[in-house]
């Protein structure tokens, strides 16, 4: 029978974050000590009401459960040029735009529009897991660019340079970051894009947290002449609008992968669903507002967390931290990441996840998704950290 299934996806990696919720099967938690959930970065926060009225109307509308154009609805391709374009400056049009069923399709959609079986792209080390899960499994290479756990993550761009081989398709960024929270400088993306432009790949820049950055514009790679030939932005609206069930995101790039990945998204899914696009365009137009007061909210979030590592002693040295994540590094001797990690659950009711799920040489590390819990239990962590290390088993 083995020989009749595609040994890419037997031998890809597994879904991490099946295995950390699988961790939870069979245990309990106490009012006293609940389980404080740092795994998967989802948002603490319901919709705006305003949001979910308005849902609860539009989906009583025959047309909302009917396919809709491939590339996504036209007034939500436009209105999100024109929030992208006051964002970054640069000259957005609707036709640079594809919808997709959420971020991760649309990584999906642009990595198969630019490379097949045996190419390679270049991804960031420690990597999101699914980026690396998906060119696994459509058998391209992928090539780890380490970054600087010395200088809160971030790549080199002339370490890149001796990566690129002619095999190369192109290279892969996520800023803010996803795990480690690292806010990519401007004139470091710039860099990168220069780079790709002169070699003739792609940049694949994954923006799913710029909502959460207090200093805009993230870049102006979009003010670039003929960016279209070398950027590709991958975006989410999943975490700005606290819609992560609903599956909406968006590919902007050049005119051409624009049409082969369209031609893609036909064979997988016809159409992003029409409810979710209808929710991401009335997000746009009417909760700008709604979006700055969480991004505030976020940042106070991570100001805390910063504070209370540093005044703390707690068996982590905190890498970096922005938007919704921190990425730290373990102090325990004579432990792995996935003991270390086990021993949070056990002792302390924390889950959190291995940073050898985002990569090889990250077995000092450990992901930490602050986003997903208050203030009040930030603080609770930072307790239970503070009582794990200085009570070791």
């Amino acid at each position: 029978m083995t020989n009749r299934i595609n040994p890419n996806i037997v031998n890809a990696i597994d879904p991490p974050i099946d295995e950390a919720n699988s961790w939870l099967v069979g245990r309990t938690f106490t009012d006293e000590k609940p389980l404080l959930n740092l795994a998967q970065a989802v948002p603490s926060y319901a919709p705006s009401k305003d949001l979910t009225n308005f849902m609860a109307e539009r989906v009583k509308l025959f047309e909302t459960a009917q396919y809709g154009p491939v590339s996504g609805n036209d007034n939500l391709k436009t209105e999100l040029a024109n929030h992208m374009n006051g964002i970054y400056g640069g000259s957005i049009y609707h036709d640079n735009i594809l919808i997709s069923a959420g971020c991760n399709q649309a990584f999906c959609l642009a990595s198969m529009a630019l490379a097949k079986a045996g190419d390679e792209m270049i991804l960031t080390t420690p990597y999101y897991f699914n980026h690396q899960m998906w060119l696994e499994m459509q058998d391209i290479k992928t090539v780890h660019l380490d970054c600087d756990m010395n200088n809160k993550g971030l790549p080199e761009i002339d370490r890149a340079r001796e990566l690129i081989s002619k095999k190369t398709k192109a290279i892969v960024l996520v800023s803010p970051n996803n795990p480690t929270g690292t806010r990519y400088p401007e004139n470091l993306l710039e860099g990168f894009f220069e780079l790709c432009q002169q070699t003739g790949i792609k940049l694949i820049i994954d923006e799913t947290y710029k909502d959460f950055l207090i200093q805009q514009p993230p870049h102006k790679l979009f003010d670039f002449p003929n960016w279209g030939e070398t950027l590709i932005q991958v975006y989410s609206f999943s975490k700005c609008f606290s819609l992560t069930g609903y599956r909406v995101g968006s590919i902007i790039a050049g005119k051409e992968v624009i049409k082969l990945v369209t031609k893609i998204m036909d064979t997988i899914a016809i159409c992003a669903p029409r409810i979710a696009q209808d929710a991401a365009l009335y997000g746009l137009q009417n909760l700008t507002s709604w979006v700055a007061d969480k991004r505030e909210m976020l940042a106070r979030r991570s100001e805390l967390f910063i504070k209370l590592f540093k005044e703390n002693d707690l068996g982590f040295e905190l890498v970096s931290s922005g938007a919704y994540f921190a990425y730290v590094r373990h102090l325990y001797k004579n432990k792995n990441d996935y003991e270390v990690a086990m021993e949070l659950l056990d002792k302390e009711n924390i889950l959190s996840l291995p940073g050898t799920f985002f990569g090889p040489d990250q077995d000092r590390f450990l992901r930490l998704a602050y986003a997903n819990i208050t203030r009040k239990q930030i603080i609770e962590v930072v307790d239970r950290l503070n009582a794990s290390f200085n009570n070791p088993s």
